[in-house]
């Protein structure tokens, strides 16, 4: 498990991050708010750990960014705010669970567990084709046994091309699914995106465009023809 502390007291993320990885728990530490969206954006968490009162983006204004990403990533909030009525802002922001300070590592170390094993029952499917292996849970993608790094904007698309099965995906639909709604409908942010995530997969291309209609996988790569549909 990798867990992300975003807790502005050096001195206690420390100690947490110390005592999580006793505990077999891999744990990276942001002070504040943009570092955090920072780390979140390179790497993979399993859960984060959020204070909310933090310089920069607030723990809140994290948590609603990890929600809207889509990632499925459980949050649990590390805080001093212990009201009623701030839990049940907490919750209402989407978080999954709520300790408050002072609390005991063990306390946490539990919680954590109990986090990643409910996520895990709802892991989706790893997905398969032309050599092409995605895992949504753990936001990874290889081709022909190699890891290749993504941004989570290429990936998001690929994951939806992944998800036709070779089948043609327009621009349009890209845009709404792999974009916010705010998306500008006449931007050339997908083909951009296409470019550069079929250079990230490497030759022979993977990628099709299938002029006037929008993309889909080639599931006979280096072939110059692709099935177009399973397999």
């Amino acid at each position: 498990m990798r867990v992300l502390i975003v807790e502005d007291e050096p001195y206690m993320a420390e100690a947490i991050r110390d005592g999580l990885r006793l505990e077999a728990i891999a744990a990276d530490i942001a002070g504040d708010g943009d570092t955090a969206l920072e780390l979140l954006n390179i790497n993979t968490y399993d859960i984060a750990v959020l204070d909310r009162d933090i310089p920069g983006p607030s723990g809140d204004e994290i948590a609603k960014s990890i929600v809207a990403s889509g990632s499925g990533m459980p949050v649990l909030m590390l805080t001093a705010a212990d009201r009623l009525d701030d839990k049940a802002s907490g919750f209402e922001l989407g978080a999954d669970d709520y300790l408050t300070k002072p609390f005991e590592l063990l306390e946490l170390v539990l919680r954590l567990r109990a986090l990643d094993r409910r996520r895990a029952h709802n892991r989706p499917p790893v997905r398969e084709i032309a050599g092409l292996r995605l895992d949504p849970f753990r936001r990874e993608v290889y081709r022909d046994d190699r890891y290749i790094a993504l941004t989570r904007k290429q990936f998001a698309v690929l994951e939806v091309l992944v998800a036709a099965e070779g089948g043609v995906v327009s621009a349009e639909e890209l845009l709404e699914r792999a974009w916010d709604e705010n998306a500008d409908p006449f931007t050339n942010a997908v083909r951009i995106t296409v470019s550069a995530l079929r250079k990230r997969l490497g030759e022979p291309w993977l990628i099709a465009t299938v002029p006037g209609v929008g993309y889909r996988i080639d599931t006979t790569p280096g072939t110059g023809r692709g099935s177009g549909g399973r397999g």
